[in-house]
């Protein structure tokens, strides 16, 4: 099962201080819009995801259908597929898509841990 691009998305308190901390790092503004409070950045093959207000905590995010430079891929598992094989496994979703739908969708698991994983597919 491909799960496409791979990054965190950290709920931030001040996204101009976190973008400065970042860029120390090494990322750069890939995308987002500052003025809506969220960017992504990227180092690399790593992505990070800048959210201020949108998000209660940190979560993985994979998006189905992008590579890591958020280029849509040609072969890609669609995330109603991937949704459906993680219910067979008895994973509990959280905001899930409808069955029968195929992209662009989203929904949300909870590792073990008490973790969010957002499995949002633009395409």
């Amino acid at each position: 099962m491909e799960l496409g691009c791979f990054s965190l998305s950290l709920a931030v308190k001040d996204i101009e201080a976190s973008k400065e901390f970042y860029e120390k790092l090494g990322f750069k503004v890939f995308a987002g819009d500052l003025t809506q409070k969220w960017l992504i950045m990227k180092n690399g093959a790593l992505n990070i995801g800048l959210f201020q207000g949108m998000f209660d905590r940190n979560m993985i995010t994979f998006n189905p259908g992008w590579s890591n430079d958020a280029e849509e891929l040609e072969v890609f598992t669609d995330v109603c597929e991937i949704q459906q094989n993680l219910m067979d496994s008895g994973v509990e979703i959280k905001n899930g898509s409808e069955e029968d739908s195929s992209g662009p969708a989203s929904f949300m698991i909870f590792d073990p841990d008490g973790n969010p994983i957002l499995f949002d597919q633009h395409i």
